[in-house]
């Protein structure tokens, strides 16, 4: 997986549990792209200690995704989510039989289930 949408990822899901302050640089540093100068020069503090908190919050994400692994478990839904849909668009495309699709979403389904 691409490591930017990683590290956004890991944000969407734990960052509320970061503090403020972490939250603030993070965001500037990952979702508006603004460079460690900038950031360092706007909360007046060093380069190095924006670089040093950022990596920190990727530590602290890393740990939380470790111990919890939520968005392991999201990715996995929204792939078996997609099997589905590739399952009824076969159905809707071939007319593959309703009892087959059936079964095959039922089992899709269950691992969803057995993963949560």
């Amino acid at each position: 997986m691409n490591e930017i949408l990683e590290h956004t990822l890991l944000y969407d899901f734990y960052g509320e549990l970061l503090t403020d302050h972490q939250k603030e640089i993070y965001e500037q540093f990952m979702l508006e792209d603004l460079s460690l100068s900038e950031i360092a020069q706007e909360e007046g503090i060093s380069r190095q200690g924006v670089h040093d908190l950022i990596r920190r919050c990727q530590k602290i994400l890393e740990g939380y995704e470790a111990k919890l692994h939520l968005v392991e478990k999201f990715l996995s839904v929204k792939e078996k989510v997609q099997e589905i849909n590739e399952v009824l668009d076969a159905y809707e495309k071939q007319g593959t039989d309703i009892i087959e699709m059936v079964g095959e979403i039922r089992r899709i389904s269950h691992t969803i289930i057995e993963e949560l």
